[in-house]
């Protein structure tokens, strides 16, 4: 998972410092595997978590200028809460451990289902669901592009949206292959869970905006931060606005931080004027480092 980087001291000492949190050895794990226990969502959240933390601590290592503002999709915004210190690390590994195990309980395996619909705007995604309940759940969760969405919900009804999104026009509809409907009001127990968690832990202000996902907005109290991260668990992803309101706020340049490159080759779907890179790699992060440094 962390190959890429090497044998950095920054990127290791951040997994071991993770893996005291969780009392088990997550280098070992993101190095070794096996695939089946990387793919098991109580392990992916803290990998993912640690992954991010990690990286934007060698980017300052390595002299990278603290960020404008920062986002997360998903997980990814409790990574961005660690960088802009709201959430001490330690905390918030075992925070998205918890999060993962609630997520993972909200709905009794194979009850649930996701679906990305492609080449089909919200509003159309948003009319297919809302005909294809039928007493069920089914609810747009995931905009990551102004033509991807994800959707989510119970599973028969996650196929019937997907066929109705067809059936309006969709390129696609691909069912995909996670353990849970994340982000739809099925979770709501699981953000229940997360209330109690986040209740005793103490959250800072930011030392810099962090854009959240359920309501776009830079939040700086840190009880409403909790609170939107609480809601966070069971509403969309607004990943399209998000990328627009940096853009608005004179973001130029967003980099991934993370061991993938998803997001930042959706940048440039969903606001005009950004430029994404990818920091998955050591040579990644030089381009940024590079592009950034004037």
């Amino acid at each position: 998972m962390m190959g890429a980087y090497g044998e950095s001291a920054v990127i290791r000492s951040t997994f071991d410092e993770a893996s005291v949190a969780l009392g088990r050895d997550l280098w070992k794990l993101a190095s070794e595997g096996p695939a089946e226990a990387l793919n098991q969502t109580v392990n992916t959240q803290p990998l993912m978590l640690a992954s991010g933390v990690a990286i934007y601590r060698l980017w300052l290592d390595k002299g990278g200028k603290i960020p404008h503002m920062v986002a997360g999709h998903s997980l990814g915004e409790y990574s961005a809460l660690v960088a802009a210190g709201v959430l001490q690390f330690g905390d918030a590994v075992s925070l998205v451990e918890l999060r993962a195990k609630a997520m993972q309980e909200a709905v009794p395996a194979g009850e649930g289902a996701m679906a990305a619909i492609l080449g089909l705007g919200p509003d159309a995604v948003v009319a297919a669901c809302n005909d294809s309940a039928k007493g069920q759940v089914v609810e747009a969760v995931n905009f990551n592009t102004p033509e991807q969405i994800v959707i989510a919900g119970h599973a028969a009804a996650v196929q019937r949206a997907a066929d109705a999104a067809k059936a309006m026009g969709a390129k696609r509809a691909v069912m995909l292959p996670v353990s849970a409907p994340f982000h739809c009001s099925l979770m709501k127990p699981a953000a229940e869970r997360l209330r109690k968690r986040l209740a005793e832990l103490s959250l800072s202000s930011p030392k810099f905006p962090v854009v959240n996902n359920a309501d776009v907005a830079c939040l700086t109290d840190p009880v409403l931060i909790m609170e939107a991260l609480v809601r966070q668990a069971a509403s969309p992803v607004r990943w399209v606005e998000t990328m627009q309101y940096m853009a608005a706020q004179g973001v130029t340049h967003v980099y991934e931080c993370g061991p993938g490159k998803v997001l930042a080759g959706l940048v440039k779907r969903c606001a005009e004027g950004l430029a994404g890179g990818a920091m998955a790699d050591l040579a990644g992060m030089e381009v940024a480092l590079a592009a950034t440094s004037a």
